[in-house]
């Protein structure tokens, strides 16, 4: 056997090919820069594998859950009953798409989608919106109904994630469209929608049969019905301020601050809840009332410039009662305009207090004069801005008797004007305050004169105007109809677009606005010294009411420019006119009515008839006064 040599060579040559190896990893190592990046790298590809995995995951749910499944497939029919229990069956039926049924009317259409059962569009045919595009109020999934509920294998289900069966026969001229959510042939839960001819209102029904062994009715089922409001107008402030939530509780209206970022309340006893636009609503209504209810009502205009397609977001959570195991609720739903001619026809349900028509005095004045009068007006005249502005002629007229009254009223203090003064030179100083003021109430009984009679008439003006204040905002007959400038009375009328924004004001000036305020200046002007013929002198101590009167005759007419320049064109029209007409009727009673001379001669008359016995009212005052006096008198003697 031949024995083995150490071989120098060969071990030169190992200790080169290591230093070589050793050389070449050293040089080529990657950097701190190259380790990050690969570390990332990997990072990255751990997660678009788990992103990966992810969407496999839910493709295999969703084609369990979304597409029809053959009940054969015992693979695709396992995975949906995994995911929904009994409720598997309804997957796997042809309906099982995101396909919709339309039902419509001559005024409105309806789409209601398999997913979810409920209704995905509605266009109402006769409106537009401000920029004459197709008006829905349901659309691109702004709004949600939706049932959620426990089953009786422990799953928490939710209508809106399960496919209904949609079935659409007649019933006479009704349309009517059963959704049903089935877990066996003759076991489900159903939708179902009625439609009448030439109507906004639909009936409306949620009922289950034979569903006591798939839903869990010892817990709560849960009705939830959500909406974002779209802005339908043209100014988004001006229409956020009259979009809220209303509701009638027990018979009992009620309503949520408009102007609130966030408002909830809890209710019982529910008859209706709308969702409200300023000239269009959405409204659901109990057949029996709603034992609870919880309401939430968000406002989406934080920036006026930006927020622009949404002004609030409505949400109503309603628990349901089962009977007997099974569910029974017949409902109505509205989709339609918030016009008081047509929701006045339901009767009974009171939804007329969803137009916005003020409360109390005012509500009672819109409806039982305002209304009418303007409905009769418009009968047979077409053009809207003459019926305002011939309805501000008939309430000018109607309230000419206050005007003149008022004016009446001053013509005789301007009479006794120099003998208060008199009595305010002969009985000077604070200290004869009391004496003064006693001395010019007796001389004011003894002509027969009441100070207080000016103020009445302009009280009695002050229901008419809020009520007006109310009516034009809420009445959608003259939306989107033009008047002279203005191409739509319902909104601003913009004669001129400014390159920036004034605060307070707006970045456009309307000019219906501008006339008004000019009114109210020659207005005031006008009654300036009617004003202050009402007044008595100015006595000492006393604020001098005819400076406050100046203040106040140049800040009315530039807070009225301010504060219309974004309402709406009708309301701005109605003041112009009628502080022109009032200007005009005081000019015919100053000068063709009212005689000085008369009044002074009657005044003087009265001053030599015997006094009137007091009244009781009348009788403590003066006695109050004389105590005080007394007691003034008293303290000055004995400083």
């Amino acid at each position: 056997m031949e024995e083995k040599k150490f071989d120098l060579n060969s071990l030169i040559g190992f200790v080169l090919l290591g230093a070589i190896m050793i050389y070449y990893f050293y040089t080529n190592q990657p950097t701190q820069e190259d380790l990050a990046k690969q570390k990332m790298e990997q990072v990255q590809d751990s997660i678009n594998k788990s992103n990966a995995l992810k969407k496999s995951e839910e493709a295999s749910f969703e084609k369990a859950d979304q597409e029809p499944i053959n009940p054969s497939d015992s693979v695709a029919f396992a995975q949906a009953q995994n995911s929904l229990g009994v409720f598997a069956y309804s997957a796997g039926l042809a309906s099982a798409t995101n396909e919709v049924t339309v039902i419509e009317n001559e005024l409105v259409k309806i789409s209601v989608s398999n997913k979810g059962g409920q209704v995905t569009e509605v266009l109402l045919k006769n409106y537009q919106t401000y920029n004459k595009l197709p008006l829905y109020i349901i659309k691109d999934q702004n709004a949600l109904l939706n049932l959620s509920f426990a089953t009786q294998d422990n799953r928490n289900l939710q209508t809106k994630e399960l496919y209904f069966e949609p079935s659409l026969s007649k019933n006479g001229d009704n349309q009517v469209l059963s959704m049903k959510l089935k877990v066996a042939a003759d076991r489900y839960l159903e939708y179902r929608y009625e439609l009448k001819p030439d109507d906004y209102m639909l009936d409306f029904a949620i009922r289950t049969q034979g569903m006591d062994r798939a839903i869990n009715t010892s817990q709560d089922i849960n009705l939830e019905w959500q909406m974002k409001s779209f802005r339908t107008e043209k100014s988004v402030k001006y229409e956020n301020q009259y979009t809220d939530l209303r509701y009638l509780e027990n018979g009992s209206f009620e309503y949520m601050n408009a102007m609130s970022d966030e408002d909830e309340e809890d209710v019982s006893n529910l008859n209706w809840v709308a969702f409200k636009q300023q000239f269009f609503t959405s409204v659901l209504l109990a057949e029996d009332k709603f034992e609870s209810a919880k309401l939430i009502s968000r406002n989406l205009v934080v920036d006026e410039d930006i927020d622009t397609v949404y002004t609030k977001k409505y949400e109503a959570y309603i628990p349901l009662q089962a009977k007997n195991g099974e569910l029974s609720y017949n409902m109505n739903m509205y989709y339609g305009p918030v016009d008081y001619a047509v929701l006045s026809k339901y009767e009974g349900k009171q939804l007329d207090r969803i137009v916005s028509l003020g409360w109390g005095i005012f509500r009672w004045i819109n409806k039982f004069v305002f209304i009418p009068v303007f409905s009769f007006l418009s009968s047979f005249i077409g053009n809207f801005g003459i019926v305002i502005i011939l309805m501000t002629i008939v309430v000018r007229i109607i309230m000419s008797p206050v005007v003149y009254k008022s004016y009446l009223s001053s013509a005789k203090m301007k009479v006794l004007r120099p003998e208060m003064q008199e009595i305010n030179e002969k009985l000077k100083g604070k200290e004869n305050a009391m004496k003064r003021q006693q001395e010019t109430m007796a001389i004011q009984r003894k002509a027969g004169v009441n100070p207080l009679s000016g103020c009445i008439p302009a009280l009695i003006q002050m229901p008419v105007f809020f009520a007006l204040f109310r009516f034009f905002p809420a009445n959608i007959d003259i939306r989107q109809n033009g008047f002279l400038w203005a191409d739509d009375l319902s909104a601003y009328d913009e004669v001129l677009q400014l390159p920036f924004k004034i605060p307070f004001y707006g970045d456009h000036v309307s000019l219906f606005p501008i006339l008004a305020s000019v009114a109210i200046f020659f207005y005031m002007q006008m009654t300036q010294s009617q004003q202050m013929n009402m007044q008595q002198p100015q006595q000492e101590g006393m604020p001098d009411m005819q400076k406050m009167m100046k203040m106040m005759m140049w800040f009315s007419p530039i807070m009225m420019m301010f504060f219309f320049n974004s309402y709406a064109s009708s309301l701005s029209l109605y003041y112009f006119v009628s502080n022109l007409l009032t200007i005009v009727i005081m000019l015919v009673i100053k000068h063709f009515i009212i005689d000085e001379d008369k009044i002074h001669a009657q005044i003087q008359e009265n001053k030599k008839r015997p006094a009137k016995k007091k009244s009781a009212f009348r009788q403590r005052l003066d006695d109050a006064m004389k105590q005080a006096q007394e007691q003034q008198e008293r303290q000055k003697k004995g400083k």
